[in-house]
C-alpha cells in the first residue's frame, strides 16, 4: 500500500436506540485511536455516533453526503463531500473503505455490505447481518484484533 491513510468506512441506520449508538460511538473511538480514517454517510444516527468516538480520539473524518450541501453533515465531520446522488452515494462509502465496519442498519445498510463485497472490499459484520462474505465479531475487543489484522494485511 503507498503512503496514503487507511481509512474505515462505517455503515449502519439512521434511526438508532441508545444501545446501537454507544456501539457505534465505541467502534468510532477505536477507528480514532488507531489513527485511521473514519468514512461514513455523514448523517446522523450510527454516522454522527461513529463520527463523534472518532473524533473524541483525535482521529479525521470524512462524511460522503447524499444532497449538494456541506451544511447537511452532522458536527462530528471535517471533510463533507456532497456527493448530490442520494441513496447511490452508498456505492461511494464501501467504494471508499478499506475495511468496513457494518454496525446495525436497514436496507441502505445492507446495499452499502453488498457493494463491499462486490469491490472485494472486507467487511467485518458487528450488526447481526449474517451475510456471506462478512467476518463476523461480537465485542469491540473482537472488532479492534480483526481491524488491526485486516489492516496489517494492507500495510
Amino acid at each position: 500500500m503507498n503512503s496514503q491513510k487507511i481509512t474505515v468506512s462505517v455503515i449502519g441506520g439512521h434511526d438508532i436506540n441508545d444501545e446501537v449508538e454507544e456501539l457505534a460511538h465505541n467502534v468510532g473511538f477505536i477507528i480514532g485511536k488507531m489513527e485511521l480514517v473514519l468514512v461514513c454517510g455523514g448523517l446522523s444516527g450510527v454516522m454522527e455516533a461513529a463520527a463523534r468516538g472518532a473524533k473524541e480520539a483525535g482521529g479525521l473524518t470524512i462524511g460522503l453526503l447524499p444532497g449538494k450541501d456541506k451544511a447537511d453533515a452532522n458536527p462530528y465531520i471535517d471533510i463533507a463531500l456532497p456527493t448530490t446522488i442520494g441513496y447511490a452515494r452508498n456505492a461511494m462509502v464501501a467504494a471508499s473503505g478499506d475495511v468496513i465496519i457494518a454496525l446495525p442498519g436497514s436496507f441502505g445498510t445492507s446495499s452499502e455490505i453488498s457493494y463491499a463485497n462486490v469491490y472485494g472490499r472486507p467487511v467485518i459484520d458487528f450488526g447481526g447481518w449474517d451475510v456471506l462474505g462478512t467476518i463476523k465479531v461480537e465485542t469491540l475487543k473482537e472488532l479492534e484484533e480483526k481491524l488491526q489484522e485486516l489492516i496489517k494485511d494492507l500495510c
